[in-house]
Formats: C-alpha cells, structure tokens, sequence
C-alpha cells in the first residue's frame, strides 16, 4: 500500500502529526510517524474500533465511521476502513477537526478501495 494517502491528510488538514493504516485485528498495515511506535497505535486503535463498533451496535446507531478521543495533548481518531482496517490520525490541538472530517471521509474510501485491490491480488 502506498503512503501517498498518509502524507496527504498530512498536508491537507492543519494539526495532523502522524497517522498509521492497520487491520482490525492491529497489524500494522502502513504508517506514517516520527514519534509514535505504530505497531502500539496499531494495536490500541484496533482496541478502541472494536469498543466503538460494540457500543455503537449496543445503542442502536448502526455501523461505525470513526471514534475520536480528545487527550490534553491533542486528538486520536481511528476512522473504520471497511470491515477488515482501520485508518488512526494522531493529531495536536490545533487540529481543524472540520477539515479532517472532509479529508478523512475520501481518504478512507480510497484506502478501502486500495486494501480491497491488494487483498484482491494476493
């Protein structure tokens, strides 16, 4: 999978810092970090998808887009990419939140489509 997707929310959306494309079971698919271990955003990503999906079932509002937690330091949102990936963005507080929902939105269907392709070959 490229990292083309990954630089480009990057690029595109004030206050992402990192992010990481994984299975939903937490294996590391791609990433795109300086500072953050992406095998451990991985796995905890993963973790927070499944709870989110649980609780989003439980309460009766249908599939899951994303989940998004608000640290002192900035944001983590892990957006479902189809039901075999999730697509985690680490972000700092002057995240455009507007803007990464915009972005996200496209990005994770392109990724969706791409991790299809690939899956697809093999």
């Amino acid at each position: 999978m490229s990292i083309s997707e990954l630089h480009s929310l990057r690029d595109q959306v004030t206050g992402v810092m990192e992010s990481a494309v994984a299975t939903v079971d937490g294996l590391l698919v791609v990433a795109d970090t300086d500072g953050a271990q992406p095998e451990v955003v991985s796995a905890l990503a993963a973790a927070t998808l499944g709870l989110g999906k649980r609780t989003g079932h439980e309460v009766g509002m249908g599939e899951l887009r994303e989940v998004m937690i608000r640290c002192r330091g900035g944001y983590i949102v892990v957006y479902a990419v189809g039901q075999v990936a999730l697509l985690a963005v680490l972000a700092d507080e002057g995240l455009d939140v507007t803007r990464l929902h915009i972005e996200s939105r496209p990005a994770v269907e392109r990724l969706g489509a791409l991790l299809t392709k690939e899956h697809s070959a093999n």
